[in-house]
């Protein structure tokens, strides 16, 4: 039995640290949170860049700014 797969455009995990400015760990955690889908081929993570838009726009962590009162 053969499948075809048409072409789409995966990238490893290291591509989607690059691109969102995370570290491969931080991708694979969302891979592992199921925030980000992924798809395993041997032993690398694949991800279509497609998917990135699901946690491009993601919140800023940590503490937020003091708001300066005006006396």
């Amino acid at each position: 039995m053969c499948f075809i797969i048409p072409f789409m455009e995966y990238l490893t995990a290291k591509q989607v640290a690059e691109k969102l400015g995370v570290t491969a760990g931080r991708v694979r955690q969302l891979v592992a949170e199921n925030r980000l889908p992924a798809t395993k081929f041997g032993n690398s993570l694949m991800i279509l860049e497609s998917d990135l838009d699901l946690v491009r726009e993601r919140k800023k962590t940590g503490r937020p700014p003091k708001v300066k009162s005006q006396k």
